[in-house]
C-alpha cells in the first residue's frame, strides 16, 4: 500500500499559481529515484530486518571474574559447609545409636493352680498393684472339704502312734517280767541238775547208800524244772518280739502320721491357691477373666508388668567395635519426645540374634550373601520419667557415647 501511495499523482493545490502547475505536476520523487534514501527490499519486496531500523542488540552478559562479591559468597558458603560437615563428622563419630529398640521386661503371666468358679477379681484393667495384693478368688468350698479330711486323717494317724507306744510300754513290762520268770526257773533247776549229779555219782562209788527211788525222783524233778525254765526263757523271747512289733507299729503310725500331714500341708496349699495374689509389684494387663469363669490350671487370667524395665537395644555389629558395659546412654522415646531419658548399658548379648532363633540359618550349603547381623544390647534407665508412661514393646531411639 505505502508503495502504491508514493506512485499516484498529489492532489492540486489552489495556491499554486498557473505558471507554477508544470512545477506542480512534476512528480515527488520517490525511494525508487533516490538509490541512497531507498530501503533496501528483499526478494519477495519484504523488508530486510537487518537494516538500520532495526533493535539494538543487547549488551553481552558479565561472568563470575566481573562479580567478586558473587564468588566470595559463594566460597564462603562451601567453606562454612565443609567446616560444619567436619565438625559433625568429629561429634557424630563418638556415639552410636540405633530405631531398632524397644522398652523390655519380664512380663509375669497370671494363671490358677486349681480348678473353679471364680467368686471374686478384686482388681481392674492397668491398675497399679503391690507385692500380695489379692486379684482373684477362686471358689475354695470342696478345697476346705479336704482340708477338713486330711485333718481327721492327721489325727487317726497320731491315735495310732500314741496307742503303739502305749503297747510298746505295755509289752517292755511284760519282758521284764519275763526275765525275772528266766531268772526264778533257772535256780531250781541248776539245783536239780545239781543234786542230779551228785547222786549219780553216789551211786557210781556206792550203789547201796543211794536208792533207785530217791535217783529216779531226781531225775524227775531236774526235767520238770529244767523244762520250767526253757519255758520261761521261751516266754521271755515272745515278749521281746512283742516289744519289738509294738515299735514296729509306732515306725508304721509314724509313717502314717507324716503322711497325713503332707495331705493336710497339699490340702492347704490348694486352699491357700484359691486366693491368688501379686507375685511381685506392677500394672495389671491384659485381664481376660471375670467373675463366674470356670477356671482350669494354666490358664492365662492376666499379667502384671513389673515396675523395673529396661531397654533392649539391636545394634549393628559393625557398631560394637568401641561400645562397652557402663557407657553413658541418651534414650528417645516416641511416646515423649519431650523427654531425654538417661541410661547406661549394662550387657551385650554373646551372639546375634538369628543364632537363637527357633530355625537358626546353616550357611554351609548353598549361596551365600553377607547380611549384617544385629546384636542385643541391654540397656538400664538410670531416671525414669515421672510424666511419661514407658512399657514393653515400646519404640526408643537410644544413642550410646562410645568415645
Amino acid at each position: 500500500m505505502k508503495r502504491l501511495e508514493t506512485l499516484s499523482p498529489p492532489a492540486p493545490n489552489p495556491l499554486i499559481r498557473q505558471g507554477d502547475s508544470a512545477l506542480s505536476e512534476s512528480p515527488a520523487p520517490t525511494s525508487e529515484d533516490d538509490p541512497k534514501s531507498a530501503k533496501p527490499q528483499t526478494k519477495h519486496g519484504v523488508e530486510d530486518p537487518k537494516d538500520g531500523d532495526a533493535e539494538p542488540k543487547a549488551p553481552p552478559k558479565k561472568g563470575l571474574k566481573e562479580r567478586p562479591i558473587l564468588v566470595a559468597v559463594i566460597v564462603g558458603v562451601l567453606v562454612l559447609a565443609a567446616v560444619g560437615g567436619l565438625i559433625f563428622w568429629l561429634i557424630a563419630r563418638n556415639y552410636e545409636s540405633t530405631d531398632d529398640a524397644f522398652i523390655d521386661t519380664h512380663i509375669v503371666r497370671l494363671a490358677p493352680q486349681v480348678s473353679g468358679r471364680v467368686t471374686q477379681v478384686l482388681v481392674g484393667d492397668n491398675q497399679a498393684v503391690s507385692a500380695g495384693q489379692p486379684l482373684i478368688a477362686i471358689d475354695s468350698a470342696d478345697l476346705e472339704t479336704r482340708v477338713a479330711q486330711a485333718k481327721a486323717q492327721e489325727a487317726q494317724a497320731e491315735a495310732q502312734v500314741d496307742n503303739a507306744r502305749v503297747q510298746i510300754a505295755v509289752n517292755q513290762a511284760a519282758y521284764q517280767q519275763a526275765l525275772a520268770d528266766v531268772d526264778a526257773a533257772s535256780a531250781p533247776a541248776d539245783n536239780a541238775a545239781r543234786d542230779l549229779l551228785r547222786y549219780r555219782r553216789l551211786k557210781a562209788l556206792n550203789p547201796a547208800a543211794v536208792d533207785q527211788q530217791q535217783l529216779d525222783q531226781l531225775e524227775s524233778q531236774a526235767r520238770q524244772t529244767s523244762a520250767q525254765f526253757d519255758a520261761a526263757i521261751r516266754a521271755a523271747n515272745a515278749k521281746a518280739e512283742q516289744v519289738k512289733a509294738s515299735r514296729t507299729q509306732v515306725t508304721s503310725g509314724e509313717d502314717q502320721e507324716r503322711a497325713a500331714q503332707s495331705q493336710l500341708n497339699e490340702a492347704n496349699i490348694n486352699f491357700g491357691y484359691a486366693r491368688i495374689a501379686a507375685p511381685l509389684a506392677g500394672h495389671i494387663a491384659e485381664k481376660t477373666v471375670a467373675v463366674g469363669n470356670y477356671v482350669e490350671p494354666g490358664t492365662q487370667l492376666m499379667a502384671i508388668v513389673p515396675l523395673k524395665i529396661w531397654v533392649t537395644a539391636n545394634f549393628k555389629e559393625t557398631q560394637l567395635d568401641l561400645m562397652r558395659a557402663g557407657q553413658k546412654v541418651t534414650i528417645k522415646v516416641d511416646a515423649c519426645p519431650q523427654d531425654k531419658i538417661k541410661g547406661h548399658v549394662d550387657s551385650i548379648q554373646r551372639g546375634a540374634g538369628q543364632a537363637f532363633s527357633i530355625l537358626p540359618p546353616e550357611n554351609a550349603t548353598g549361596n551365600y550373601v553377607k547380611v549384617v547381623q544385629r546384636v542385643p544390647v541391654k540397656i538400664i534407665i538410670d531416671d525414669p520419667p515421672n510424666n511419661c508412661w514407658l512399657g514393653p514393646g515400646m519404640s526408643v531411639e537410644p544413642t550410646v557415647k562410645v568415645r
